[in-house]
């Protein structure tokens, strides 16, 4: 039975992988490495920008390959491989090297914790990729909690800043972002916008407006965004908490 397993998995390689989507979850990847050598470089707001170019190539990739029909095992593996780097190790060095090495030991575990959350955060999403409905996300997104990161670098250096508030909001921000990643509360995945259906023209008007004032102020406005959907889970929670503790008392009266 094991060499069944074996021999189908080797087969279903040599038919090919998808060269599309998977070549965009390889510029995903190209540009986490840049963020990583713009770090070493001491370049941080370079940095910071090759993690919001990573989020958007990251998107586009699964996009592309639930339009295509091109969904595949490898190209799942891949893309978390892929993350990992981008959105894991990426952001991790950033902020350490930015605003958490004065902590010294404390500082570079604040960062592994975030890069060990997200690892156990992707590899959670690779086993129930199957079993959880695809309108949600069980744990925040490591991309969305990367580029989070990224934008408050961005925001840091657009409206100036003290090293003290760097340094506790970056900290503070890490041991909220790891725990939401490993967590149960649920964020939505946008996967089922779509975009290329027919849609009421006053939808179209309003992602219009969204990205005139996303290009406006492209600082301010990515790090509200991110900020928004990092604490609509959180928030979305409460109520349903409410809903579920009134059932229960509902079903105990009956």
């Amino acid at each position: 039975m094991k060499k069944r397993r074996i021999i189908g998995k080797k087969d279903s390689m040599k038919k090919g992988v998808y060269v599309l989507p998977n070549l965009f979850t390889t510029l995903s990847l190209l540009s986490g490495f840049f963020a990583i050598i713009s770090v070493l470089d001491g370049k941080f707001q370079y940095a910071a920008s090759a993690i919001m170019i990573s989020f958007l190539f990251d998107g586009l990739d699964g996009s592309i390959a639930r339009l295509t029909k091109s969904t595949s095992r490898f190209g799942i593996e891949y893309d978390s491989l892929s993350d990992l780097v981008a959105f894991g190790v990426a952001p991790s060095l950033l902020v350490f090297t930015w605003a958490l090495q004065p902590f010294g030991r404390f500082g570079w575990l604040a960062a592994f914790l975030y890069v060990a959350c997200g690892a156990l955060r992707l590899a959670r999403f690779n086993v129930q990729v199957n079993i959880v409905k695809s309108e949600k996300f069980n744990g925040l997104p490591i991309p969305a909690a990367a580029s989070l990161i990224a934008s408050t670098v961005l925001l840091f250096y657009y409206i100036g800043y003290n090293e003290s508030a760097k340094y506790v909001t970056i900290l503070v921000m890490i041991y909220l972002l790891s725990f939401l990643m490993v967590s149960n509360i649920k964020y939505t995945s946008f996967k089922k916008l779509g975009l290329l259906k027919r849609k009421p023209f006053s939808f179209l008007v309003t992602l219009v407006l969204i990205i005139m004032v996303i290009v406006a102020r492209p600082q301010v406005m990515l790090f509200t965004l991110f900020l928004t959907y990092v604490l609509s889970g959180p928030f979305f929670l409460i109520p349903f908490e409410r809903r579920k503790k009134v059932g229960e008392l509902n079903e105990k009266e009956t």
